[in-house]
C-alpha cells in the first residue's frame, strides 16, 4: 500500500484508485485517463503519485508542437539525470523512449494537461494508441509502464475515449476527480458550524484550491464574520477569487462567443432553468441556444437534470457555485465592484443572495444528502432529483402543479411500479410547518393515483431555519415523516425521528 502524503487532504478513494492502477501486477503496459474540472487537485494527486513511486511527470502548456516536444524532451532528460534535454525527432520517438523508462517494477508515466498536446498535434492520441498496442498483451514484458494522461478541458477529455476515438477501449482506469462533497468541504475549510459551512459552500463549493491559493487560507471565523469575509475575499478586486467566475468560462477553448454564454449562465443563475425560459430571458429563439447549452454541458459548467416525474421535462443548473454567485451577484454590479465599492454592493445584494443563490443551493445540498445517505434512511435508491407532480384540470378547475425539491425513487425494474422512497421539500430561510407537510401529502396522493408505489414513502422536510412545534409533534408520532435540519444534513446529529429500523 502506498501511503497518501499528508499534504493531500481527503481524496482517499482517488488515491487508492491511482495507486492500485500504478502498482498493478499485470506484466504489460496499462493506460489510464484522469479528468475533472479545474482547481480540484488533480495535479497534486498525480505529482504525488509520481514522486512516491519514482515515476515521470510532465505538465504540458500551451505552445507549438515543436516547442512542446522540446519541453517534453527536457523533462525526460531531467528525469533520467541527463544534463541536457533529449532531442527527439518526433512524438513517436519521444513516446518510444518514455515507454522504455520502467525497470523491474511498474512505474507511473504521467502526462498532465494532455489537451494542450492534442491541440498542438491532433495525431498524438493515434500515436499513443499505437505505442500502447505495440506493448500490449501480445508483447508482454516489453514494458510494464503505467501511462496516465490528464486534463481539465472536459469537452476534450470526454472525446478521448468516446466513439471512434483512437484510444477507445484501451483505458484500464477512467478517474474523474470531483469537487469535495459538502461535508468534506466543511472539514477541509475547518468550519464546524453547519449554517456557516452551507453559506461558504454556496459560493466556493467543494473546490480545494479556493481555500489556500485564492483566499490565502482566510476562513470566516463565525456566522457574524461571514458578511465581512465575502467583502474581503470574493468581492475584493485584489483577490484572485474576484475574477474566477469570469475566468472559468474564458478558459474553455470551445466557447467562441463569451457574451452569449454569459447571458445563458445569467439566465440560469437567476432562476430560469428550462430551455424555453432561458431562451426567453435572453431574447433568443429556443433553437438558437441548443449549441451553447450543449457546450456548457460538455465543459462541466452546467448540468441537465431530468424531472423525476415528467420524463420529457429537463432543467439546467450551474455546476460551479462561484459561477452562479458571479452571475447573480457580481456581474450586475461589476462597475461598482471594480471601483472598490464591495461593501455597498454586498449590502444591496444580501436579499438577492438569499433567494437566488442560497435557496437553490440548499436544495442541491439536500439532493446530495439524499443521494449519499438515502439508502440508510429510505432503502435502495435508484434516482434522486427534483420533480413536478401534476393533476390535470377540468370542469373549471386549473391544473395543479406541486414542485418536489427532493424526490427519491427506487431502482427501476421492468413490470414493477416505481417506488417513491421519499418526497422532500427544502426551505433555507423559512421555519417549516404543517403546510409544507400537507403539500408533500398531496403530492404523494397524486403519485399514488398515477400508479407509483407510495406505501412506504417517507415525507421529508429539509430546513435551514428549523421546524415549528406542530410539525415536530407530528414527526414524533408518524414514522413516515422525517425532519432534516442543518446539523443532520452535515452529520453532526441524526435526522429527527430517524430509526435504523425504518
Amino acid at each position: 500500500m502506498v501511503v497518501k502524503p499528508a499534504y493531500i487532504s481527503h481524496r482517499t478513494q482517488e488515491w487508492a484508485s491511482l495507486t492500485e492502477f500504478a502498482t498493478g501486477t499485470q506484466p504489460e503496459v496499462a493506460f489510464g485517463v484522469v479528468s475533472g474540472r479545474r482547481r480540484q487537485g488533480k495535479t497534486y494527486l498525480l505529482r504525488a503519485l509520481a514522486e512516491e513511486l519514482g515515476g515521470f511527470y510532465f505538465e504540458a502548456t500551451e505552445g507549438t508542437d515543436i516547442e512542446l516536444l522540446r519541453l517534453f524532451g527536457m523533462a525526460l532528460g531531467r528525469h533520467t539525470g541527463s544534463p541536457v534535454g533529449l532531442p527527439f525527432a518526433d512524438w513517436r520517438d519521444a513516446l518510444t523512449f518514455m515507454f522504455s523508462l520502467p525497470g523491474e517494477r511498474p512505474t507511473p508515466l504521467v502526462i498532465d494537461e494532455f489537451p494542450y498536446l492534442m491541440k498542438a498535434n491532433p495525431a498524438l492520441p493515434s500515436i499513443l494508441k499505437q505505442e500502447i498496442d505495440l506493448r500490449g498483451r501480445t508483447h508482454r514484458g516489453t514494458s510494464n509502464a503505467r501511462v496516465l494522461i490528464c486534463g481539465s478541458a472536459l469537452s476534450v477529455m470526454g472525446k478521448v475515449l468516446s466513439g471512434q476515438a483512437p484510444l477507445r477501449g484501451r483505458a484500464r482506469l477512467e478517474l474523474v476527480v470531483q469537487p469535495l462533497t459538502f461535508r468534506e468541504a466543511a472539514e477541509f475549510w475547518g468550519i464546524a458550524d453547519p449554517r456557516l459551512a452551507a453559506l461558504v459552500h454556496s459560493i466556493v463549493g467543494g473546490t480545494p484550491a479556493y481555500r489556500d491559493e485564492f483566499v490565502a487560507s482566510d476562513v470566516p471565523r463565525s456566522l457574524e464574520d461571514f458578511d465581512s469575509w465575502v467583502v474581503r475575499t470574493v468581492l475584493n478586486r485584489e483577490r484572485p477569487l474576484f475574477r474566477e467566475g469570469r475566468y472559468l468560462l474564458a478558459e474553455e477553448a470551445d466557447i467562441r462567443d463569451p457574451a452569449l454564454y454569459h447571458s445563458v449562465l445569467s439566465a440560469i443563475a437567476t432562476g430560469h432553468h428550462t430551455w424555453g425560459r432561458i431562451a426567453g430571458h435572453i431574447g433568443y429563439k429556443s433553437s438558437d441556444i441548443a449549441h451553447p447549452l450543449h457546450v456548457l454541458e460538455d465543459c462541466g459548467l452546467v448540468t441537465k437534470e431530468r424531472d423525476a416525474f415528467q420524463s420529457t421535462s429537463t432543467c439546467y443548473r450551474i455546476s460551479e457555485p462561484i459561477i452562479a454567485f458571479y452571475q447573480a451577484i457580481m456581474r450586475p454590479e461589476w462597475a461598482a465592484l471594480t471601483t472598490g465599492h464591495a461593501e455597498q454592493v454586498w449590502d444591496r445584494a444580501r436579499e438577492r443572495f438569499s433567494s437566488a443563490i442560497m435557496g437553490p443551493h440548499f436544495e442541491t445540498l439536500c439532493r446530495e444528502f439524499a443521494s449519499r445517505h438515502g439508502e440508510e434512511l429510505f432503502g435502495a435508491v435508484g434516482e434522486v432529483a427534483s420533480g413536478t407532480v401534476t393533476e390535470p384540470g377540468g370542469r373549471g378547475r386549473k391544473e395543479r402543479r406541486i414542485q418536489v425539491d427532493v424526490a427519491v425513487l427506487s431502482p427501476a425494474f421492468a413490470n414493477e411500479p416505481r417506488a417513491v422512497r421519499s418526497l422532500g421539500e427544502a426551505k433555507w430561510g423559512k421555519v417549516m410547518g404543517l403546510r409544507h407537510l400537507d403539500r408533500l401529502r398531496q403530492a404523494k396522493d397524486l403519485l399514488e393515483a398515477k400508479g407509483y408505489d407510495t406505501g412506504d414513502t417517507v415525507l421529508t422536510c429539509y430546513s435551514g431555519n428549523g421546524f415549528d412545534d406542530e410539525l415536530k409533534a407530528v414527526a414524533q408520532e408518524d414514522p413516515q415523516v422525517l425532519l432534516v435540519d442543518l446539523p443532520a444534513l452535515y452529520g453532526t446529529t441524526q435526522p429527527s425521528c430517524y430509526s435504523k429500523e425504518r
